[in-house]
């Protein structure tokens, strides 16, 4: 045995021991879809979001004030009384509703102690003018992703998802400076 490590180191071979040939950074399964799993892997996020709120909300009050009295001075008595009311009733509804479809990759930053994984991206997309930029980071489990190497948002944990659109069609749909002042001050 000797003799053939000294032959082998000579002529310039290369032992390799069973652990090494079994080393999962080295191989993949032939049963098994290659998936993300180590730092700097990646993965597609499929973003699927509906979401939709509503409130109402509904105000009154009433303050009726009486007062009353009489005044007596020279032989001649007057009498009178003095009533305030008023009321004040309010209410507003507002309805709010989104929904985001997008697919975006994201890199493996950490793999956790219970083996969850933390990913991040951001992708951005610039047509005629209008910017559109998605932001994610989230933490994912292994088990939750697909043999496509995906996962869809609802699976995700601690997920931040940012949505930006910035362009001319975006601006054209804000309130100018003179609407938001009308508007603060209720004139509108």
């Amino acid at each position: 045995m000797a003799a053939s490590l000294a032959s082998s180191l000579a002529t310039g071979l290369t032992l390799v021991g069973a652990g090494d040939s079994m080393a999962q950074a080295r191989w993949a399964s032939l049963a098994s879809d290659r998936t993300a799993a180590r730092v700097g892997d990646s993965l597609t996020v499929v973003i699927l979001e509906t979401n939709s709120a509503a409130s109402a909300s509904q105000s009154a009050s009433r303050r009726d004030t009486r007062l009353g009295g009489s005044v007596q001075g020279g032989g001649s008595a007057s009498a009178g009384a003095l009533e305030l009311q008023g009321g004040s009733t309010g209410q507003g509804q507002m309805t709010r509703s989104g929904r985001l479809l997008a697919q975006i990759g994201v890199i493996v930053d950490e793999v956790l102690p219970n083996g969850d994984l933390r990913v991040s991206g951001a992708q951005e997309l610039d047509i005629d003018g209008e910017r559109t930029a998605i932001r994610l980071t989230a933490r994912v489990r292994p088990a939750d992703i697909g043999g496509d190497n995906s996962v869809l948002s609802s699976r995700l944990a601690d997920a931040r998802i940012g949505y930006d659109v910035d362009g001319v069609l975006s601006r054209s749909g804000r309130p100018g400076p003179l609407n938001r002042v009308l508007s603060w001050m209720g004139l509108s």
